[in-house]
């Protein structure tokens, strides 16, 4: 039986973090959702470039600045381009900047909900008697490690911790109260089944099948 089987938990956030800024129209604090849009202004050779935000009551718009007062000349053509087209992935990549947002206006709305794609890393086929769980996030999410594991592996948080405390599962790089801590980019989590009477089970679920 093989010591371990090593995967890889890809993990995309699925709902955009929402600032929280007082609308004018419904005269209260509202979230605001990102509309994938971007406004572009040109004024002579300063560009200044926005990602446009919608109340989700009102419709009310709030721009997020990209860049202010920008010299045409300082932002690369292709990125620009993308900027006109409203590229999705830029789009994307400036929505779930939660720390500009946050610099920006104080109060944001996270949201834990994630979309993990499982690869196995070798040892197909073959039995495990323990498993190594590789994360990689595609950006920072609020998730907390501990409610991803039950979730993905069928298994309780309790039941994780117990785990933990028997030195049977294993955060890399340790910290204290890792699994109850969101979920970070290169860690590892090491699980020793091999006396758990349910092991094909929560492999099976840690590998997708």
């Amino acid at each position: 039986m093989s010591q371990h089987l090593a995967i890889h938990w890809a993990i995309a956030p699925e709902i955009a973090p929402r600032p929280l800024i007082h609308c004018n129209r419904c005269g209260a604090v509202k979230a605001y959702r990102c509309s994938d849009k971007f406004r572009v202004n040109a004024n002579g050779k300063r560009i200044d470039v926005w990602l446009i935000y919608r109340c989700i009551d009102c419709d009310n718009s709030w721009n997020f600045g990209i860049f202010e007062r920008c010299n045409r000349r300082d932002i690369e053509p292709a990125l620009l381009a993308a900027l006109e087209s409203n590229d999705p992935a830029l789009a994307r990549r400036h929505a779930f900047d939660v720390v500009a947002l946050r610099n920006r206006v104080g109060r944001v709305e996270e949201f834990p909900d994630v979309a993990v794609h499982k690869h196995r890393l070798g040892g197909e086929g073959e039995p495990a008697a323990a498993l190594e769980i590789r994360l990689g996030l595609e950006m920072p999410t609020s998730l907390r490690l501990d409610r991803l594991l039950a979730g993905e592996l069928g298994i309780s948080r309790s039941r994780l911790q117990a785990l933990e405390e028997k030195r049977l599962l294993v955060v890399v790089p340790e910290g204290a109260r890792a699994l109850r801590k969101p979920a970070r980019d290169g860690t590892a989590i090491r699980i020793d089944l091999a006396d758990e009477p349910d092991r094909e089970a929560i492999i099976s679920a840690a590998v997708g099948e």
